[in-house]
């Protein structure tokens, strides 16, 4: 894998691999631990110009009955009307609006967040960790990025009170990517 000194070679089309990409996320549990969980179903693509990155885009959509902490419990719970509310709102959404070019493999994207119902702008900072061709002869690129959200800006705020203070979940999230996405034109 290299990443290229000019990304001029990287302009076209891409789509998310799922089998090779994690979405993932961190909440604090009970105010000792971290849960970890992600989604396993989801589609995502990407127009990339590589000379210049600023006119480049990315979606992503998310199935929210998905969720996977490896719970059963936890899990539906996460799905009801207390979390994710998802007979309702079955789709996580996420459309960048600005891309910008913050260092030599840096990239920030700027785009709407949805979930609930609810948007509110976010911006994910992201490493480009490379370019492949794979066994296959598809050209592979892969991107890492975090951010932290608010549930509750997203109208999530369930939570119940621990006796010894505190509460059960974080408010605080990280959302986690690992992106693979593959060159379709």
């Amino acid at each position: 894998m290299t990443a290229p000194a000019n990304y001029g070679q990287l302009t076209g089309t891409y789509e998310l691999d799922p089998a090779h990409t994690r979405i993932g996320f961190v909440a604090r549990h009970a105010m000792v631990t971290k849960v970890r969980g992600a989604f396993n179903e989801f589609t995502g693509k990407a127009e990339i110009d590589g000379d210049n990155p600023e006119k480049s885009s990315a979606s992503v959509t998310i199935k929210a009955a998905s969720i996977d902490t490896r719970n059963a419990d936890r899990d539906a719970h996460l799905r009801s009307n207390d979390f994710l509310q998802m007979d309702e709102y079955p789709e996580i959404t996420f459309t960048s609006t600005e891309i910008k070019q913050t260092g030599d493999n840096e990239f920030d994207v700027s785009g709407d967040l949805t979930i609930r119902g609810v948007t509110k702008p976010v911006t994910i900072p992201f490493t480009f960790e490379g370019t492949a061709q794979d066994p296959f002869g598809n050209t592979r690129i892969g991107f890492e990025g975090s951010t932290v959200i608010n549930r509750k800006d997203y109208g999530i705020t369930w939570n119940a009170t621990l006796e010894t203070g505190g509460v059960l979940v974080s408010d605080k999230v990280t959302l986690e990517f690992e992106v693979s996405a593959i060159k379709t034109a």
